[in-house]
């Protein structure tokens, strides 16, 4: 069975009754440069393309998260939209964004990144404007990733795995300094600004968090 919608910030096709063994065939045949991204649960394979309501979200927590890193030194490595599968729990997904953070260094001069085998990336971001067909939180416990950050254009939500199971949360693990309404303010904020501007006005805000804490 097919279904496919179509909003301002997404595009999904559903498709049914699709084996794990099939689902591994598609992407190889379509490989990594393709423009829509898959996510894969007991046998219902979603296929995303984003549009521009998507996409812009998802580089402004880019620009975030990386000049988060920088201001308080600590090293991370991008997995982007690398597909995270594991064939055991027939789950699989390629968020918008996932790093490696707290185990960076695992991971640091991997070439290739197999779940079967490497530890799941620390911190997964998933915006999706309109409804996905398949449970992410199932896919994204059965792979073990510990931080999720959930973005609907309008609200975002921090949430960390708990006995495999997701729980709200108003700080990161990742960047325990930063709650889910400081990086809701800019995400807000970025509808409104230019780009560099945000980055120059969030890095100097940043900076006074930093001098805050250290003079407590």
């Amino acid at each position: 069975m097919l279904a496919t919608t179509s909003r301002v910030g997404e595009q999904r096709t559903v498709l049914h009754n699709i084996s794990w063994e099939t689902f591994e065939a598609i992407l190889r045949e379509t490989g990594e440069d393709r423009g829509s991204r898959f996510a894969y649960e007991d046998g219902t394979l979603e296929i995303m393309t984003p549009l521009f309501e998507h996409e812009n979200p998802k580089c402004n927590f880019g620009n975030l998260i990386v000049a988060l890193a920088e201001e308080l030194g600590i090293e991370l490595k991008s997995a982007g939209s690398t597909t995270l599968k594991k064939s055991k729990s027939k789950k699989g997904i390629e968020p918008d964004n996932c790093y490696y953070i707290q185990n960076e260094l695992e991971v640091r001069s991997k070439k290739t990144l197999d779940l079967e085998v490497d530890i799941p990336p620390d911190l997964a971001i998933e915006i999706d404007i309109t409804n996905s067909s398949v449970n992410k939180f199932n896919i994204y416990s059965a792979l073990a990733v510990p931080e999720l950050w959930l973005y609907d254009g309008k609200e975002l939500q921090f949430y960390q795995l708990v006995e495999m199971q997701y729980l709200k949360c108003n700080y990161s693990i990742a960047f325990p300094i930063v709650s889910v309404n400081d990086i809701s303010h800019f995400i807000e904020q970025s509808k409104t600004m230019g780009e560099i501007a945000l980055l120059k006005l969030f890095r100097n805000w940043v900076k006074d968090k930093i001098k805050t804490e250290i003079e407590r």
